[in-house]
């Protein structure tokens, strides 16, 4: 029963144990230990702070990453339109080329056609010639067979000479 009441001097020397316990660990403990949690309390909101920021220049960075996205997609758009263009151009400049160069082809078709025409009308006209040579030499010497004839034909021809 001593225990649920205790006696006078065991409280008071429960109190004087405690407070010098109490004042032993105010003097050395304490200030140590509040030095630890304020301490812990500062790098926790250092951290948090760290945190914050490392959280901004994400989104910083984000937001430069997006911009960088959007400007390459521009060049590379630019650059396909320009592409294209010279495409178009190289296009348009190959086809005027080969419809030049299908004109003077046909041009100089229809130039040798001209040629090998007047070429070959000059070829039946010779022998046209030589075929109303060869008939009048034959149409003559028949005509002629006779060496009467071929005088009185002389002198016909030299008369119509002197005449002119």
């Amino acid at each position: 029963m001593e225990l649920v009441n205790p006696g006078l001097g065991l409280i008071f020397w429960m109190t004087l144990a405690f407070g010098a316990v109490f004042f032993i660990l105010k003097k050395f403990a304490w200030p140590i230990i509040i030095q630890a949690l304020k301490d812990r309390e500062r790098h926790i909101e250092e951290a948090l702070q760290a945190a914050d920021r490392a959280h901004e220049e994400m989104k910083k960075l984000q937001i430069d990453n997006e911009a960088l996205l959007k400007k390459a997609k521009e060049e590379r758009d630019q650059l396909m339109m320009e592409a294209r263009k010279l495409r178009d151009k190289m296009l348009d400049e190959a086809r005027v080329r080969a419809n030049d160069e299908a004109d003077r082809i046909v041009e100089n078709a229809k130039v040798r056609i001209e040629n090998e025409r007047k070429a070959a009308m000059t070829d039946i006209k010779n022998q046209i010639a030589e075929i109303s040579i060869d008939i009048a030499e034959m149409v003559l010497r028949e005509k002629m067979k006779s060496s009467d004839v071929q005088k009185a034909y002389i002198e016909k021809l030299i008369e119509d000479k002197q005449l002119n």
